[in-house]
Parts: C-alpha cells; structure tokens; sequence
C-alpha cells in the first residue's frame, strides 16, 4: 500500500509539472511574440537563454544541500513561489507600460536561481518514490513532461493571445505557480535513509556545496563520464539554440517553421513514450552510449537536410533519442548513489553539465553570422555544397552537421573503453548502514 501510495505522489507531481510548464511556456510564447515585435530582434531572445543558463551554473551547489538537509517538499515549494514572485514583477511591468528589456533579463536571473532548486530536489524523491525496477518509466515520463507542454502551450497561447494579450498571459502562468505550490504542500515525499555516505559528508553548508563534486571525484569513472556530458551540452546543446533560424532560413516560412517546431516536441514526447513502454537496458550504460551515438548522428543528417520533409523526419529522430539517453542516465544516478546525498550529487551534474553551454550561446550567434553563412556560396564551398546546399541556411547546415558527426564520433570512442561498460558493476552501490565511526578526512566511498 505504502508503494502504491508512494507512485501516486510520483505521478501527481508530474501532472503538476505539466501544468506548470504549460503555463510558463504560455507567458514565454506570448512575451517572446511581445518582445521580437516590438524590436524586431532575435538578440534580446537569445539573451534570455544566456540569463537563464548563468544561475544554473553559479549556483546549483545551495540548491543540493539545501535538497539533502531540509524536506525536499519544501524545497520545491520555495522554487515555484519564488518564480511567481518573479511573474508578479513582470507582470506589474508591463500592466504598468514600464517594461523595459533589462527587466526581463532581470527577472529571468531570478526565476533560474530559483528554478535550480527543482531539479535536484525532484529528482532526489523520485528515488524515494519509485522502486528501481519502474524507475526508468518514472523519469522517461518525466522527460516528456516539456515535449507535452510545448505542444499544448503554444495551441493555448495562440489562441489566447490576442484575447488576453502579454499581460493575460503572464497572469495564466502566475495562476499555475499559486497551483503547484497548493498541490506540493499537501503531498508526502518520504524522507532517505541514513547512508555511509551520507554521514560521512556531514560539515557546514559552504563545504556541503562541494559534496556532490567530491563524491563524483571519487569515483572517477563516474566523474569523466559526466565531464564527457558537459562536452555533448557543448556540441549539441549549443548548436540547438539556431534551430529556429536554421529552419526558418531553409524553407523561408513561418507557417513550416511552426509546423516542424511542432514534429520536434512530437519526437521528444514520442521518445519518452517509447522509453516508458520499452523500459531500457541493463547495464543502462548501453542504452545511454547508443541513443547519444544515434541522436548525434541524426543532428548531423539535420544539417545535411533541404527540404521540409527531410528537416522533419532528421529533427524528430535527434529529439527521439534525448529522452532515452536522460533517462537511463537518471536511473542509472538514482540507483548508484545515496538516496540522502542525492541532491548534492545531482546539483554538482547540473553544474557540471551546463558549465560550457554559456560559452555556447556566446559562439554559435557570431560563427553563424559573420562566419559560416556569409562563407557559403564562397571559394572553397564547392567542397561542401554537396553535403549542405548552397543556399540560406547552408552555413548554418554545416554548423550541425560538423557538432553532430563530430559528437557522434567522440562518443563511440567514450563507449570503446572498458571502463564506461563496465561502470555499472564496477560502481559499488550505496550502503544503507550508517558507518560507526567517521573517518578524519570526513569521507567515506563505499567500495574503496
């Protein structure tokens, strides 16, 4: 019964997130619509992703601890009533008529500082929640939770917009915070049990921040996998943020645009449902390499595609194997780690995984602009007009197409070695028994 009870605290928090995200993207569309109309200009978007990203980077390390030293319910109810302070400031901006870019800017730093404290938080009760054999269905639902709320959110927001307009659409998303707060308050998310591990990293909150690298350090193979996974954030999480650009400069409309933005949360929802249904591997490891190998390699064939048709079925396919790949890794984590250390662990990945996209968002805007688009069509492109065209959105296409190959080759040489195999039996898993004596450097790795 405790089990059963136990899922249906899981599944209620997902349909919470859903609609919370629906109304986050509503106000997202509708501000984004507001802002590039305004401007006319895709700088200020982009920005955004920048302002966001910056945060999750400084300071997911708090977030961590604060997911393993207090009721992770709270935790996550501090995330989303902060992020409804930030709405509220936005919408008092613009109900005013005193909106003002920097202010958007502002208020995205705000709401990812915030923000960062669901991840580790959610992610840390799942495992409390979920016993392992379901585990990989439990977060293949989460990750179509975002696929699902980009294909309803902009259906909503484009019928509501020119009702209710920004400010209508702002107090939507306001409403669903209020709601997840309400929601999240009256569940019970068990708390972990004491661990070696988790004993053993007992200190002040300052040094509690570096618990999750140092516990990755530890065990090494765990840690260069996860520095080979800020690479892929690099390679593919960077370059992904010019798939607007890229489609629109390809087929010339916003109609097709639209259309294929839709086919992509199409591939990502259909990847987490087949994810859910199919369950994965064991060892997970397998799962996880393949999907990255596979997706990296339908990235590239994206940049290599010309016509609707061929842009839908290569994006849909990249977007397919996402799903598959974050889940099993997630449950692989869940499995490995302590459950009381969870969210410190899971706080320094975040850190660990976003830490180049900054650099990212910095790069491909000016490569695509002043170097690869206005390259094509040049001499010297008759080398690779076969593979990408010579036409707009050619040099872009070769940005995708170099990111993706170049990602997919990178990772089967990562899947070569032994000890990214075998990592799943060579990782010891946690010890549920508290040590009776702590060791002087206030480390314990199980195992060792």
């Amino acid at each position: 019964m405790n089990k059963q009870h136990n899922l249906r605290t899981f599944y209620t928090l997902i349909l919470t997130q859903v609609f919370s995200l629906i109304g986050s993207q509503i106000s997202g569309f509708a501000i984004s619509i507001w802002v590039y109309q305004q401007t006319g200009d895709a700088t200020p978007l982009a920005l955004v992703s920048f302002f966001f990203i910056v945060p999750q980077v400084l300071a997911a390390g708090l977030s961590g601890v604060l997911a393993d030293r207090w009721d992770r319910r709270y935790v996550m109810m501090l995330a989303d009533t902060g992020q409804a302070v930030g709405t509220v400031l936005l919408l008092i901006t613009f109900a005013s008529g005193q909106f003002q870019l920097w202010h958007l800017y502002a208020v995205t730093f705000l709401q990812s500082l915030f923000n960062i404290f669901q991840g580790p938080s959610f992610q840390a009760s799942v495992t409390m929640l979920v016993p392992d054999e379901q585990r990989d269905r439990a977060n293949a639902m989460q990750q179509v939770t975002n696929p699902l709320a980009g294909i309803i959110a902009p259906a909503i927001a484009g019928m509501l917009y020119p009702v209710v307009g920004v400010i209508g659409s702002i107090a939507i998303d306001l409403i669903t915070f209020l709601v997840a707060v309400s929601v999240v308050f009256y569940i019970r998310i068990p708390r972990p049990p004491q661990t070696t591990e988790g004993q053993a990293l007992v200190g002040s909150v300052w040094r509690s921040m570096f618990d999750g690298f140092r516990y990755l350090w530890q065990r090494q193979t765990l840690f260069w996998l996860m520095v080979f996974n800020s690479l892929i954030n690099f390679l593919v999480g960077g370059i992904i943020v010019l798939q607007t650009p890229y489609i629109l400069s390809r087929t010339g409309s916003e109609t097709t645009l639209g259309i294929l933005l839709g086919i992509v949360n199409f591939g990502a929802l259909a990847g987490g449902i087949f994810m859910g249904v199919w369950g994965g591997t064991r060892p997970r490891i397998h799962a996880i390499m393949w999907a990255v190998i596979l997706f990296s390699l339908f990235l590239g064939l994206a940049g290599m595609a010309q016509t609707p048709v061929t842009l839908g079925i290569t994006f849909f396919l990249f977007m397919f194997g996402l799903p598959v790949a974050n889940a099993s890794a997630m449950s692989m984590l869940q499995a490995k780690v302590a459950p009381d250390v969870q969210g410190r662990v899971f706080a320094a990945l975040t850190q660990m995984s976003m830490v180049l996209l900054p650099i990212a968002y910095l790069l491909v805007g000016p490569l695509a602009d002043n170097v690869f688009e206005p390259a094509v069509g040049q001499a010297g492109w008759e080398w690779v007009a076969p593979l990408v065209g010579d036409g707009p959105g050619a040099g872009i296409g070769l940005m995708l197409l170099i990111c993706g190959f170049g990602n997919a080759f990178l990772s089967f040489l990562v899947y070569l070695i032994p000890a990214i195999r075998r990592i799943e039996a060579d990782l010891p898993d946690y010890d549920t028994q508290p040590p009776t004596d702590t060791p002087p450097d206030g480390l314990v790795m199980s195992g060792a």
